[in-house]
């Protein structure tokens, strides 16, 4: 993306003024009659995300209006960024209580368009700031636009090999270790549910476990784990077509995981980071695993294939083993885990789970500071034998009796998560359905804000 913040323009800059309900009247009384004319003509009352746009007499534009609502503040400069032309804008009114490092980034977000397959390219507006740390604003905005272009790429662009690709540019900028263990090497390197999920998949889209390693290895050990299904037939028990149209996006949460990890390694936190990817495509061939396999895993527990549909949480599994070989202090998953999660919260709040209350009142302390919307969910115990297994030590579909897809989903995952140190899962959408001001349809980052500004917070 380009550089949507600025710390200084060479020519024009336009005036951006953000305003409450409240302010409004006194505003339009001190501006030119034409504002105040223009105003009344298009109902811009200041509700929060409201852009207004005014000419000038000239007709070329002479500045611009930002609704914040009555309790609204930093959030709504994704509306700004998403509506103005190209230009160079400064915030010439604001209420004194705003954020204005979580403005800018808003409105760095906001700028984001996804334009890799069209023809023309479009300049997009730049917000001119002044007293932010200008390097970590950009860092996280283009950490962001990362993981969005990496899930609204379809999967014939975006396959393991280029999720290898990314995650090894990324190492190579930060100066990470990088390793991969690739096709059948993941059976001789103890991966099997890995192997067992991608190895139907074509040899030049072969399953893949990668790996990046950063920080003083005197550090706590943080771990972030990234489910890369880059894309999900469903297997043999194939999803229906309209299921189907959407499953580019089943890489999200290693997407999601190489954001923060970039975000992690840019800020220089004290930590020992390991990224852990493991990435697959769900392909239906003859090799492919079946209903009613018993798939080996790393940490030893045997699992009972009851759909080749739940093939997410057979990779993490996998990799959540790996984690746990690493004595990590907290232990982060991000995964396009279950429809459930929907079901509950809809596209754009966020479920996670973990057994940790501190971490979890940081994270939703982060998560209403950073508008990054997370909802704690119960692991609840009393769903626990809906996997016991009939032949293998569990099984990846739970008793329909459960009901609740994404907690099952969860208490999975808790049986190969790191028994010490904190662990946490977060069953992501990476998709926004409905285009909103800021928000266009298409993919969304979503957790790694919140995420980010607790990993500052304790290890900065």
């Amino acid at each position: 993306m380009s550089e949507s913040l600025i710390a200084a323009a060479e020519g024009t800059v336009l005036p951006v003024h953000a305003l409450r309900p409240a302010q409004l009247e006194s505003f339009l009384k001190g501006a030119p009659p034409f504002v105040a004319g223009y105003a009344a003509l298009k109902e811009f009352k200041a509700k929060a995300g409201q852009v207004l746009t005014v000419p000038g007499q000239d007709g070329a534009l002479a500045i611009a209006l930002l609704g914040l609502g009555e309790t609204g503040g930093a959030s709504s400069f994704r509306a700004l960024g998403a509506a103005l032309p190209a230009g160079d804008y400064r915030v010439e009114t604001a209420p004194t209580d705003l954020d204005h490092p979580q403005a800018a980034l808003a409105f760095a977000l906001g700028t984001y368009r996804f334009d890799r397959y069209r023809k023309a390219r479009e300049a997009g507006p730049r917000l001119v700031t002044e007293g932010v740390d200008l390097d970590e604003l950009h860092a996280v905005a283009h950490a962001c636009a990362l993981a969005r272009d990496m899930v609204n790429t379809p999967a014939n662009d975006m396959g393991p090999l280029q999720i290898e690709t990314i995650a090894r540019e990324i190492a190579e900028k930060h100066g990470a270790q990088f390793t991969v263990v690739v096709g059948d090497d993941l059976l001789a390197q103890n991966y099997p549910a890995v192997h067992a999920v991608g190895r139907a998949a074509h040899p030049d889209r072969a399953p893949r476990m990668i790996e990046l390693a950063w920080g003083d290895p005197k550090h706590p050990v943080v771990a972030i784990v990234g489910k890369g299904v880059v894309f999900d037939t469903g297997g043999l028990d194939i999803k229906p077509s309209g299921g189907m149209r959407l499953m580019k996006k089943d890489m999200g949460g290693a997407a999601h995981a190489l954001a923060l990890g970039r975000m992690v390694m840019a800020a220089g936190l004290k930590v020992r980071l390991h990224v852990l990817l493991p990435v697959v495509e769900n392909a239906i061939s003859g090799d492919a695993m079946r209903p009613g396999d018993v798939l080996q895993t790393r940490k030893g527990l045997t699992v009972e294939v009851g759909n080749t549909d739940a093939e997410g949480r057979l990779i993490l599994a996998d990799a959540l083993t790996r984690a746990e070989e690493l004595s990590p202090v907290l232990t982060i998953d991000m995964a396009t885990l279950t429809g459930a999660a929907r079901v509950a919260l809809g596209p754009q709040v966020i479920p996670f789970y973990t057994a940790d209350d501190d971490l979890a009142g940081d994270l939703a302390a982060a998560a209403r500071a950073v508008d990054d919307p997370l909802w704690r969910m119960p692991l609840w115990a009393g769903y626990e034998d809906a996997l016991d297994g009939d032949i293998a030590d569990l099984k990846n579909d739970p008793d329909a009796w459960a009901q609740a897809g994404s907690v099952t989903a969860a208490l999975f995952l808790q049986r190969f998560a790191p028994a010490e140190g904190s662990w946490v899962h977060f069953d992501i959408f990476a998709w926004n359905p409905k285009a909103r001001p800021g928000h266009p349809s298409g993919a969304a980052a979503q957790a790694v804000r919140a995420l980010y500004a607790v990993l500052k917070g304790r290890y900065a």
